[in-house]
C-alpha cells in the first residue's frame, strides 16, 4: 500500500484551519480542506487543481460523473507536488454499480495514477446503464457496497466510503449482514442552509467522517449576502466564504469548496491563525433559511427522506 506523508511535510498543523487533518476509521488522515471540482468547466479544472496544490491544498475531490478526471490528473502532474503528498478522492458513477472493478480501473487510467486515497459510491442509486430513468431492479447500493469492499486491501484504493447517504440508507447498509467495512467517509451537502445535524451525529456515532460539498452554498448562494455571515466576516477582516469554511471545519467535518479562480482558491485556503468563537458558531448555526443545492428529483429513485435535520 502507498504511504501518505503530507503530514510530515506540514509539521505545524493547527487546531483549526487549512492545515488541519481529520483521522479516518482506517487510521489515515484526510485534510480538512480540499478543492471541489463539481461543475468546473473543461479547460479550467487542470489549472484550478494546479493552482490549489501550489497554494498548499493537499486534498483534491473529483468524480467520474464530473467528466474531468483526466484534467484533474493533468493538474496534479503540472503542480509538481508528489502524488504521495496528495489525498485524492473520486467516485463510482451510478450506471457503474454492477461493474465496480472495471469502473475503478477506468478512473485510475483517467487520473493517471495507480491508486486513490478514497473511493466513494457517489449516490445510493444503481441506475440502469441503458436507461438513466430506471433503477436496476435486481441490484441496489447494498450489492454495490459488497463489490466495493473487495477493493479494500488492494493497491488501488486506500479507503472506501459513500456520498449522499442519509440516515435511512446508512442504517440499511450498516445493518446488512454483507457489510463488514464501515464507510470511512460520507460526503454530503453541508452548509448553514443544509446543516443536517442528525445526520452528522449519526455519522460520528458510527465512526464515519463527514465531508461537506457545496460548503459555500454553491453558485449565487444566498449565504454570500447573509447579514450574520457578513457581520462576522467584517469583525474578523475575513470574507463570508472563509467564515463558512472555518465554521464547517470547527464543527468537525472536512470542506470541499469549488472554484476555478486562482485568487479565490488561495483565499479559501487562508484559514490559519484565526478561529470562530462559540458564540459566532452559534449565530451561524441559528441562520434559519433552509435550501438544498443538490436534490434527488433527477434520479430514478428517491434517496433523501428529510430525516437528517
Amino acid at each position: 500500500m502507498h504511504q501518505s506523508i503530507w503530514t510530515s511535510k506540514l509539521p505545524d498543523l493547527l487546531t483549526c484551519g487549512s492545515r488541519k487533518t481529520f483521522k479516518l476509521n482506517t487510521g489515515a488522515e484526510i485534510p480538512a480542506i480540499g478543492l471541489g471540482t463539481w461543475q468546473s468547466q473543461p479547460g479550467e479544472v487542470g489549472k484550478a487543481v494546479e493552482a490549489a496544490l501550489n497554494a498548499g491544498y493537499r486534498h483534491i475531490d473529483t468524480a467520474f460523473a464530473y467528466g474531468n478526471e483526466k484534467e484533474v490528473g493533468e493538474g496534479i502532474r503540472a503542480s509538481g507536488v508528489p502524488r504521495e503528498q496528495i489525498f485524492l478522492t473520486t467516485k463510482l458513477n451510478n450506471p457503474d454499480h454492477k461493474r465496480v472493478a472495471e469502473a475503478i480501473d477506468t478512473s485510475l487510467k483517467n487520473l493517471g495514477t495507480s491508486y486513490v486515497d478514497l473511493y466513494l459510491m457517489h449516490w445510493p442509486c444503481s441506475t440502469d446503464p441503458n436507461d438513466s430513468k430506471k433503477h436496476i431492479p435486481d441490484w441496489d447500493f447494498v450489492d454495490t457496497w459488497r463489490e466495493m469492499q473487495k477493493l479494500v486491501g488492494t493497491d488501488k484504493v486506500k479507503a472506501i466510503g459513500v456520498s449522499n447517504f442519509g440516515i435511512k440508507n446508512l442504517e440499511r447498509l450498516l445493518n446488512d449482514p454483507s457489510c463488514y467495512v464501515v464507510p470511512a467517509v460520507n460526503q454530503i451537502e453541508l452548509h448553514p442552509g443544509n446543516p443536517s445535524p442528525k445526520l452528522i451525529a449519526y455519522n460520528t456515532s458510527k465512526g464515519i467522517h463527514s465531508s461537506g460539498y457545496s460548503p459555500l452554498g454553491s453558485t449565487d448562494s444566498p449565504l454570500s449576502k447573509n447579514v450574520i455571515l457578513e457581520a462576522i466576516a467584517h469583525s474578523k477582516a475575513r470574507s463570508p466564504a472563509q467564515v463558512l469554511l472555518l465554521w464547517g471545519i470547527q464543527k468537525g467535518w472536512s470542506v470541499l469548496p469549488k472554484s476555478v479562480t486562482p485568487s479565490r482558491i488561495v483565499d479559501n485556503f487562508q484559514l490559519d491563525n484565526w478561529s470562530l468563537t462559540d458564540e459566532e458558531i452559534a449565530k451561524i448555526d441559528a441562520i434559519p433559511d433552509r435550501f438544498k443545492v443538490c436534490g434527488d428529483s433527477w434520479l430514478p429513485i428517491k434517496v433523501f427522506f428529510g430525516d437528517d435535520e
